[in-house]
């Protein structure tokens, strides 16, 4: 079980997203107000909290959201999970789709740290039933 610690959205593309506390997430679509969200394969995007705290660590300002994540979660190691794998918030479930990504331009986090967690650290889910997600809810693996 994890802790949601921020439900992060953006209006567009290539920017940090914004920790709003609580979104809908629609069946077959993502987070709604999310410029990402839309019928493929990444609809939600998932980070460890330790992973980002360990970042910080580093020297790392960088706040939730920053790396292009939706959910940060606190509990589970989601590089670790496979693809496949099912998580539930209340009514929320999601599938994990894809662990990782390809990042073809450096993002201003590597360029200013040479480094970014989120191409290794990760995961990408879609969403099979909707519902609503906030900050303290508990994220299952089922």
């Amino acid at each position: 079980m994890g802790k949601v610690m921020a439900v992060c959205v953006s209006p567009q593309k290539g920017v940090a997203k914004q920790n709003i506390g609580k979104a809908e997430l629609a069946a077959g679509h993502g987070l709604q107000n999310d410029a990402h969200a839309g019928p493929w394969r990444r609809q939600v995007s998932l980070l460890a909290y330790q992973k980002i705290a360990d970042f910080r660590a580093k020297g790392a300002e960088v706040e939730y959201g920053a790396f292009g994540e939706n959910l940060v979660v606190e509990g589970i190691d989601f590089a670790r999970l496979p693809v496949g794998a099912r998580l539930s918030c209340g009514a929320v479930e999601l599938e994990v789709t894809q662990i990782g990504k390809e990042c073809h331009d450096r993002c201003q986090i590597y360029q200013r740290m040479g480094d970014c967690i989120m191409p290794r650290e990760g995961i990408f889910a879609q969403v099979l039933r909707g519902g609503s997600i906030a900050v303290g809810d508990e994220l299952y693996v089922q």
